[in-house]
């Protein structure tokens, strides 16, 4: 399964232009599944992602579309966890990894930094991926992009898509 990462659009927020470098990747990748992690900040950029693939989303703290603050989302034998972070005090691995064990999930995808990152770690005897995709259209201190996430069997791998 191929699904696209992405995080902190801020469309109709800090700009009123879809991100189309991101829409023009989208389609030429034909993912299975969209996965936002927040401050999407429009309607209309929803609905252009759920025209390319089925989408979800998580609220983040510029939102204001009536979006859950965290997702699960199963593909297969991978098991997803989805939010933004800005619950957070700090977004350290050992809090994000705490929070991944909390909710049982294999990876913990989240946003608000608008910077990649990407990381595993061992705790408790568990295993779990952290993945910030960044953000296509305002990065701090990164390049623009987004991540692709490739599950299938027990394998599971991330690939980021920078603009530039």
């Amino acid at each position: 399964m191929l699904l696209a990462v992405t995080s902190d659009t801020h469309h109709g927020d800090k700009t009123s232009n879809l991100p189309s470098l991101l829409l023009k990747e989208l389609e030429k990748r034909k993912p299975d599944l969209i996965l936002h992690a927040g401050d999407v900040t429009s309607a209309e950029l929803l609905e252009r992602l759920e025209s390319i693939a089925p989408t979800i989303a998580v609220k983040g703290n510029a939102d204001h579309l009536g979006l859950p603050e965290e997702e699960m989302v199963d593909t297969g034998n991978v098991r997803i966890g989805l939010l933004h972070g800005h619950q957070f005090f700090s977004l350290n691995a050992q809090f994000l990894t705490l929070k991944a064990l909390d909710m049982g999930v294999d990876v913990l995808i989240f946003g608000h930094t608008h910077r990649f990152y990407h990381e595993a770690y061992s705790l408790h005897g568990e295993r779990v991926t952290l993945l910030n995709p960044g953000s296509p259209t305002f990065p701090r201190m990164d390049r623009p992009g987004f991540a692709l996430l490739k599950t299938g069997g027990n394998t599971m791998g991330v690939e980021r898509i920078t603009f530039w």
